[in-house]
């Protein structure tokens, strides 16, 4: 079995209305005088009036360009070198927050995260997923130090758009579903292999128990208990996954068919959770667990997560190509099983899947 490293957590993570008023003194105790923020428009609209003044810190704010690639962590990394800065705070999605601990890791200062969308655990990974500057997925990087500060605001959160509450229960899911898949195999799991896989069971559990109610409330901007376990299933536990699986946790059939997803241009309109949710449904095939897609199918239909790719805004002329970058020598899609998974049979799977 190969060896796993153990990333299971922020060095702090905080989770609680009104949490950003303590954002100073948070700094201010690990001698961070100096910081970057960086965010998107949206985001910074959505989080500025939570943010307080921080009246004995240095502060320069940029607006990251849309892309976790190559040239914008070099941007922003360029720009924390250029101000000196203590730390770099993100404050978006999961994309904004990529930048930050790629370009964090890179100047060699601290990250520290705030939340403005519960749509993945990017803010609880010390890892980044990289795009070109036209947004197709070419890679993921670990970083060999965690997220310093993670803050969460949940009145942030209910008050984000619902479909990207949607598309992060769906990434969540996942979780168990790429988990199982690998960790099932082993005859003597590791501890920190039967936390991951304990774990991933949980995120399913989780989102199967308290989706629905989750999404009601987030539709009334209330706080509520289902609302809170949702959130934190998605970026806690669903970081959590990762964190102390590695290899065995992050990801298997369903991303490399997101990330198989992504030469296609017009898919870069869906949302990173809603192209893996459907690459679950994939998987499954795949494992040839039919009886598991059709109580995924009723689920998915409730609470709005796609089954088709008409769906997610891809023509079915695509299914060759996407079956092809899905099965590249690189993803991880062959760890489902001993034999390289091929892109005749993916191919196959997501006809199969349409022809519903």
């Amino acid at each position: 079995m190969k060896d796993i490293i153990v990333r299971g957590a922020p060095a702090e993570y905080v989770c609680k209305s009104g949490v950003l008023d303590e954002l100073e003194n948070k700094l201010l105790i690990r001698n961070i005088n100096r910081v970057l923020i960086v965010s998107g428009v949206k985001s910074w609209n959505a989080a500025s009036h939570y943010l307080p003044n921080l009246k004995n810190i240095h502060v320069t704010h940029i607006f990251y360009h849309g892309e976790c690639s190559l040239t914008e962590i070099t941007r922003v990394a360029n720009l924390a070198q250029f101000n000196i800065v203590d730390a770099i705070i993100g404050v978006g999605g999961g994309k904004v927050l990529d930048v930050v601990k790629a370009a964090a890791c890179i100047s060699e200062t601290k990250a520290i995260l705030i939340p403005t969308l519960a749509s993945n655990c990017a803010p609880w990974t010390p890892l980044s997923v990289i795009y070109t500057d036209e947004g197709k997925m070419t890679h993921y990087d670990v970083y060999p130090m965690s997220v310093d500060i993670l803050l969460i605001e949940p009145r942030i959160l209910v008050e984000a758009p619902i479909p990207l509450l949607i598309a992060g229960i769906g990434d969540t899911i996942a979780k168990w579903y790429e988990a199982d898949v690998q960790i099932s195999k082993l005859t003597d799991p590791s501890v920190a292999l039967k936390v991951a896989h304990h774990t991933a069971k949980l995120c399913a559990n989780e989102m199967f128990e308290n989706a629905q109610q989750a999404i009601r409330d987030a539709k009334e901007q209330k706080l509520s208990n289902a609302f809170l376990k949702v959130v934190e299933s998605i970026i806690m536990l669903g970081g959590m996954v990762g964190g102390f699986g590695d290899h065995f946790g992050r990801t298997a059939g369903a991303h490399s068919i997101h990330n198989g997803m992504t030469i296609v241009p017009e898919s870069h309109k869906a949302l990173h959770g809603s192209k893996v949710a459907y690459g679950i449904l994939v998987q499954l095939l795949l494992e040839q667990k039919e009886s598991e897609v059709e109580r995924l199918f009723g689920f998915y239909k409730e609470i709005g997560l796609p089954t088709t790719l008409h769906e997610l805004n891809i023509s079915a002329e695509w299914i060759d190509d996407i079956a092809e970058h899905s099965t590249r020598e690189e993803e991880s899609i062959h760890q489902m099983r001993s034999a390289k998974m091929t892109a005749t049979e993916v191919a196959i799977a997501i006809r199969k899947l349409e022809s519903r």
